[in-house]
Parts: structure tokens; C-alpha cells; sequence
């Protein structure tokens, strides 16, 4: 059975134990029509070769190193059990005035990292750990959750999508390091929290 729970940010090692890193078999390329003043469409293209992607080993982004880049007192960390195993996680960014992804917002959080266990995905746990993300941000009067993946995590898309999320921009240039991933940026409307 599955255990859903709040923690914080000081037990960030055991939560970093659960591996982010996937296999990339498929992207999503970008079109514009007429520059992007026609539209825009993401069509999923298979890759001759596929590889593996880490967020983790992108220099700064390991969980132990958000809080030298960050504020991240206000920030909400919940993890997923099964019996004394640790499936998984998501951590929330909130309250964080040099966090570009927060736009200046009170009423917004993004959801800053989620990662289940490879051996857990597809069996809920992801679809828990996010409504647990959306009550934590509803409980401190947010609007919207927002997520930001890349068009090179095709299952990220379709389940942000499938959690009711709506695709809110995306941004060719915001990697300079990885210049053929697209960010991609997804809202979720938070329904308010009622005491």
C-alpha cells in the first residue's frame, strides 16, 4: 500500500536516492506555422537512438544543492512509501523571490522536481505524489500549479496532461547547455482550498 506524506527539505538525501534519470526513445518537435503567427504543433518523432537523461547530473541541479541557489524555506517536500521503501517524491517551489518560474507570483507553485522509482512508474504512485502537490499549493492559497519539462520527456507531457493540466508556453532558448530541448511549461488550475 502506497503511504503519502509530508517532509522537508532535511531529509533531501534519502529523497535524492530515487533516481529522475529515463530513457528519451521519442521527442516532441516544434512547428510554427508562419513563425508561430499561424499556430504551433508538437508532433512526437521516435528516435533511431535512444539515450538516457539525468536531470541530476545537470551541474546544480541535485537536491542538495537547491538550497545554495535558493530560499527554499517555504518550499514543500512530499514523498510516496511503500511499506518502508521510498517510491518517490515531488518537491514544490513556493515563496522564492530569485525563482524566475514563480513569475513573481503569490498565488503560484511549481512543482520543482517529482521522480518515482523505475520500478513504480505507471502504478499510481505518480498521480498520487502530484494530487498531494496540488493540495499542499491549494492549502497556501495558490491559483495554478505550474510544471516545467522539456519536449525530450514525452511521458512527462502526456501525464501532466492526463492530471489536467493545460500546455501554458514553452521556450526554445531557455537552455543554452542543451540547445535541442524545448522547455515546456504546464498549469494546472487549483480549485481553492476550503477549511
Amino acid at each position: 500500500m502506497l503511504e503519502i506524506t509530508e517532509t522537508h527539505l532535511s531529509a533531501i538525501e534519502d529523497y535524492a536516492r530515487v533516481p529522475i534519470r529515463f530513457t528519451v526513445n521519442s521527442v516532441l518537435d516544434l512547428t510554427l506555422e508562419s513563425g508561430g503567427l499561424d499556430g504551433v504543433r508538437f508532433t512526437e518523432r521516435r528516435l533511431a537512438q535512444p539515450y538516457i537523461k539525468d536531470y541530476d547530473a545537470d551541474p546544480g541541479s541535485r537536491p542538495a544543492e537547491w538550497s545554495r541557489r535558493f530560499d527554499t524555506s517555504g518550499w514543500g517536500v512530499i514523498v510516496a512509501q511503500s511499506g518502508k521503501d521510498l517510491v518517490g517524491g515531488v518537491t514544490i517551489a513556493f515563496g522564492t523571490s530569485n525563482l524566475d518560474l514563480l513569475e513573481r507570483r503569490e498565488d503560484l507553485a511549481v512543482l520543482w522536481d517529482a521522480r518515482v522509482a523505475p520500478a513504480q512508474r505507471r502504478t499510481g504512485a505518480g498521480a498520487a505524489l502530484f494530487a498531494a502537490a496540488e493540495r499542499w499549493a491549494r492549502e497556501r492559497g495558490c491559483k495554478q500549479l505550474k510544471v516545467e519539462t522539456q519536449n525530450i520527456n514525452v511521458p512527462a507531457c502526456r501525464f501532466y496532461r492526463a492530471q489536467g493540466c493545460t500546455l501554458g508556453g514553452f521556450n526554445r532558448f531557455a537552455y543554452p547547455s542543451f540547445p535541442d530541448e524545448i522547455q515546456i511549461l504546464w498549469y494546472k488550475q487549483l480549485v481553492p482550498h476550503v477549511v
